[in-house]
């Protein structure tokens, strides 16, 4: 049986690929789009508070979500390089664990979005590199399994 066709959203309102990826384990999540973003903003300004500043969290619980990563990982992602608190910088590891989750992501979206095409029968748009998460995309706050 022919399913009817899919009518197309008003021109305005093209739709943009929104798409959620993260790693875990059954204790939970360890690595998503938040890790690798405190982890950007941890190279780009050297200092692991400002990184958690920037994103609007405490250096607490940035502490937290990275030493759960280097607990499943079993390595260490960040190490400290100047003063106690603000200085810090990826390790090799933590460099290619960024490096291989930002690949992993772009392929999916990419595979996504070429799919996207030949499926629908509208235009549907990359979302914007570097745009934050908005609410409707939680990046590390998925829920946990229970």
């Amino acid at each position: 049986m022919k399913r009817p066709p899919i009518p197309p959203p008003p021109a305005k309102d093209v739709p943009t690929l929104r798409i959620q990826l993260w790693l875990e384990t059954d204790a939970g999540l360890f690595f998503g789009m938040g890790r690798a973003q405190l982890l950007e903003r941890i190279r780009v300004h050297g200092s692991l508070k400002k990184a958690a500043e920037e994103m609007g969290m405490s250096y607490r619980a940035a502490w937290g979500k990275i030493r759960r990563t280097e607990t499943v990982l079993g390595k260490k992602i960040i190490l400290r390089s100047g003063n106690r608190r603000d200085g810090h910088e990826l390790t090799d590891f933590g460099n290619r664990v960024l490096e291989s989750y930002n690949e992993w992501f772009h392929a999916v979206e990419g595979n996504a979005l070429e799919l996207a095409g030949r499926m629908f029968p509208w235009p549907v748009n990359r979302y914007p590199e570097g745009a934050p998460p908005g609410d409707d995309a939680p990046g590390d706050d998925v829920p946990k399994r229970r």
